[in-house]
């Protein structure tokens, strides 16, 4: 392993983060807010620490190996996440303390979208904006990171789909050089976040709203500039604008890209995972839609939207609210909640299992339920009618193995933090899925859990960003042999 190199890396990861702040910076100049010198000063500390750890390792030459990719993978969001606090530790319009601004930089750069801040109405512009821009930063570096990087190193969501499924993913890259699908990736990710800003803008927010709202719609964040979230603007456009952008993002950005290039948007409908996200969110919506009609808690048009909106916002793991759904009755909280472990699609900006996992699961299942009857016939597991390789289904299995064991002990550390079950579990699911609203006391905002559970929740949003292994496999002992 070269550790040099792997510093190398962070240093210019943390250089390029540094211009992260200098938007903020300018509107805090503009707004004479007091918060230019805030982010100036975290803008310096960060790029001078990016600069000096690049410089110390300026003569390491190398090739990047497997495992110099984990430990820059896992480092990308751990060090980005630490010096992405700084402005709101140094901000005088919060008053946070170190793990509560942590938190909030972690959940916004892992696009998690869960909070420990009240009162956002009355924040600085500035602040607002770096809030939504730190998951609009996260979500670019998950699609070039799951779409171009992951697959090099055998590793997440994507591998599986290019190595099952039909559509852009066959090759690992999307086209011959990996700069080239990166710049492909950020073009149409810049593409989609400038629709959205501009359809929201048509639809009556303000620019500022509008941007900052799309960054976090594109990016499947879930931060708001308002504490009532999308429910702020009482719009039924503003949702409809808000769910189709948000079913835009969840699927496979490669997919997009091919749609893109060869202008045939029927590669969507031949696109296994696709067609099976898709349908999954459309019977999810139909429960919960005709649940609150059924149970006359909201008026029939009303029900339709936000019962839509909730859905989508909640299965594609964005956050976005409308309502606060935690106080609907019977069990579509629960449901809800539940329907984010599926989460978005391989490639995506979305949290959760991914629906590729699901849909193998699923299909497995269905295969073993048709051994049983016949048990001497040879079954194969297909996907779009090729058979899917056992080591992959292997995978899939282990994958979600290790995901519900790590949500168990996760759930156990919360409740030894004093939360009550509901709350710990809703938390632990929601942060694994990087989701962001939970249920019970951490329906509105995470202000109430305790600095250690805050700290929890910061490993399970990293877990979940990182597709679980990645960030595991840095805590055995034959990663670090030599």
């Amino acid at each position: 392993m070269n550790i040099g190199l792997c510093i190398r890396i962070v240093g210019l990861l943390l250089m390029l983060f540094s211009l992260g702040t200098l938007p903020s910076m300018l509107l805090g100049w503009v707004q004479n807010d007091g918060t230019a010198s805030v982010f100036g000063q975290a803008f310096a500390a960060t790029a001078i620490s990016g600069v000096v750890l690049y410089l110390l390792t300026q003569r390491v030459n190398s090739e990047l190996q497997i495992r110099d990719g984990f430990l820059v993978t896992a480092a990308f969001w751990i060090v980005l996440g630490l010096y992405g606090s700084l402005p709101f530790l140094l901000s005088d319009a919060m008053s946070v303390s170190v793990f509560d601004a942590v938190f909030e930089s972690v959940s916004g750069l892992t696009t998690t979208g869960a909070t420990v801040l009240a009162g956002l109405d009355s924040l600085p512009p500035s602040i607002l904006l770096y809030r939504q821009l730190l998951q609009w930063l996260g979500g670019i570096g998950i699609i070039v990171l799951a779409v171009a990087v992951l697959p090099m190193l055998g590793i997440g969501g994507v591998q599986l789909y290019r190595a099952e499924s039909t559509g852009p993913a066959k090759d690992s890259r999307l086209t011959p050089r990996i700069t080239s699908t990166a710049k492909a990736l950020f073009s149409i990710y810049l593409g989609l976040t400038v629709a959205c800003a501009a359809a929201y803008y048509a639809a009556g927010m303000t620019m500022f709203d509008a941007v900052c709202h799309a960054f976090s719609t594109i990016a499947i964040g879930g931060f708001s500039t308002h504490d009532a979230s999308m429910g702020y603007f009482d719009s039924d456009i503003i949702l409809l604008i808000a769910c189709l952008f948000m079913l835009i993002s969840a699927v496979n950005f490669g997919l997009h890209f091919i749609a893109v290039t060869k202008r045939n948007p029927q590669i969507y409908r031949f696109d296994s995972e696709t067609k099976f996200f898709s349908w999954m969110v459309l019977i999810a919506a139909c429960v919960t839609c005709a649940t609150l009609v059924f149970m006359n808690i909201l008026p029939v048009e009303k029900a339709i939207t936000h019962g839509m909106f909730q859905t989508i916002s909640i299965a594609t793991t964005t956050g976005f609210a409308s309502d606060n759904f935690s106080l609907w009755p019977s069990f579509l909280p629960t449901f809800l909640i539940m329907l984010s472990v599926m989460g978005a699609c391989a490639g995506s900006t979305g949290g959760g299992m991914k629906a590729m996992r699901i849909l193998l699961i699923f299909r497995q299942g269905r295969r073993e339920l048709k051994q049983l009857l016949h048990p001497n016939a040879v079954i194969p597991l297909k996907l779009d009618h090729r058979r899917v390789r056992p080591e992959v289904v292997s995978a899939v299995w282990s994958f979600f193995a290790v995901y519900m064991f790590s949500a168990f002990i996760l759930v156990l550390c919360m409740l030894a933090t004093g939360l009550d079950f509901l709350s710990a579990t809703s938390a632990v699911t929601a942060a694994i899925n990087n989701l962001g609203p939970g249920l019970g006391s951490v329906s509105a905002n995470y202000a109430s859990v305790t600095d250690p559970g805050k700290v929890i929740l910061c490993v399970a949003m990293l877990l979940g960003r990182l597709e679980i292994f990645t960030l595991l496999i840095l805590f055995t002992p034959t990663f670090w042999r030599p």
